[in-house]
């Protein structure tokens, strides 16, 4: 049986459910009384302590020296985080584009070659592709979410693979478990960006990865309040991982680790209402007159559903579509939205609607979203906790203008 780790005791507990430890885990309880993680808002700590091994420059476990290094609100939303995903540990930072270029930087060096998938979000993609390369860094673009082609771009020199699954804004679904297995033998490094599904629907460590990231910007927090970034994995990989956040200066401040703990607490029950609306938006859009395709791993016609049911529990709040009449016809629905709120960003209580051509892809050249499939026409709803039939009255008019 898995076991987890609860805030700073030594004390090892069951896994718990996952509605337990999102209210639950990592939390530091009884601080004069409080019953919540209160906010050590503070930039520095006494030091030397009464551990006599501080005098001599450490900073053992339970003793903090500065908040860039260590801070008793952000290791609680790390253990919290680490619980949720079955890591040993989890380091919290101040976006999910500070997680993953700290993660990429602690990992590779000059001459190491990764493999990426080509459909990504447009923000790792522009790292990977520009900034990485000009570090001597080379990435290898899959343009397919098929097992065979990705595991056919490795090979024992690659030094890290990165997955992303459900794609953004596609829908499509990894195989993690297989290709894992086929890196494993190769000794390749493994780390997907699980944000789209959340440690309640998807769990990539348990599935065979060696890292998972996540924009707690985004189904973590829940409130649209807060940016930030996390990457859970071994207690090995993660040492190497936090010395380069302390250099490098991406860690979160302690309001913002406030923040994020507060909106943990309601994943699991917020997960499944987006889980719920979702399939009931899917199955409306896909019914449509106005609506070409709809883009949704819960839909029995999606090419991947039976690996989605594998491998995840719920299937998200994401769905994409392509609207008819092009570029007008999506700008015409887009402006036509009263209830669902134009913006970019996701996994928010509230409903948000954007198009990937001019917000998360637009690092991406016109030709490499055609190829990818991300048409000018194509809407990204981040599907809220509203009541459903709302949403699909706000819908039902908005598609009525095109």
């Amino acid at each position: 049986m898995s076991l987890w780790v609860y805030g700073f005791s030594e004390c090892m507990k069951r896994a718990r459910g996952f509605s337990t430890r999102s209210v639950d885990a990592g939390e530091l309880k009884g601080i004069k009384g409080s019953v919540n993680t209160p906010i050590f808002q503070t930039s520095t700590f006494f030091y030397p302590t009464e551990d006599e091994s501080t005098w001599n420059g450490a900073v053992p476990k339970g003793t903090y020296l500065y908040s860039r290094q260590g801070n008793p609100t952000i290791e609680a939303a790390e253990n919290k985080i680490a619980a949720l995903e079955g890591a040993e540990r989890a380091l919290v930072f101040s976006s999910g584009m500070a997680a993953t270029s700290t993660l990429a930087l602690s990992l590779l060096n000059s001459g190491d070659k990764m493999v990426s998938m080509e459909d990504i979000y447009g923000g790792s993609y522009n790292l990977f592709k520009n900034d990485l390369s000009r570090l001597g860094i080379s990435t290898k673009f899959v343009s397919s979410v098929h097992t065979d082609d990705i595991v056919a771009a490795l090979s024992p020199d690659v030094k890290l693979l990165w997955l992303e699954s459900p794609t953004n804004p596609l829908l499509k679904i990894v195989d993690i478990p297989e290709i894992c297995k086929a890196a494993k033998e190769m000794g390749v490094l493994v780390a997907v960006d699980s944000t789209f599904a959340s440690p309640i629907n998807q769990n990539p460590i348990e599935l065979g990865a060696d890292l998972v990231m996540h924009s707690c910007t985004k189904y973590l927090n829940g409130h649209s309040d807060l940016l930030a970034g996390t990457v859970a994995g071994s207690n090995e990989l993660m040492a190497e991982i936090s010395k380069r956040r302390t250099t490098m200066g991406g860690v979160i401040d302690p309001f913002g680790a406030f923040l994020l703990l507060r909106g943990m607490k309601t994943l699991a029950v917020r997960m499944r209402q987006h889980n719920a609306n979702a399939m009931m938006i899917a199955t409306y859009l896909q019914g449509h007159e106005k609506v070409q395709k709809v883009n949704y791993p819960g839909l029995p016609s999606h090419p991947q559903h039976e690996l989605a049911r594998k491998i995840m529990r719920g299937f998200g709040g994401m769905v994409s579509f392509d609207v008819k009449g092009g570029v007008q016809g999506a700008e015409r629905f887009m402006r036509s939205l009263e209830l669902i709120n134009r913006a970019s960003s996701l996994g928010g209580v509230e409903s948000l609607a954007s198009m990937p051509l001019n917000t998360s892809h637009t690092a991406f050249t016109p030709e490499d979203r055609l190829k990818l499939g991300i048409t000018d026409s194509m809407i990204r709803l981040s599907v809220g906790i509203e009541d459903a039939e709302d949403l699909i009255d706000d819908l039902e008019r908005s598609l009525g203008q095109i």
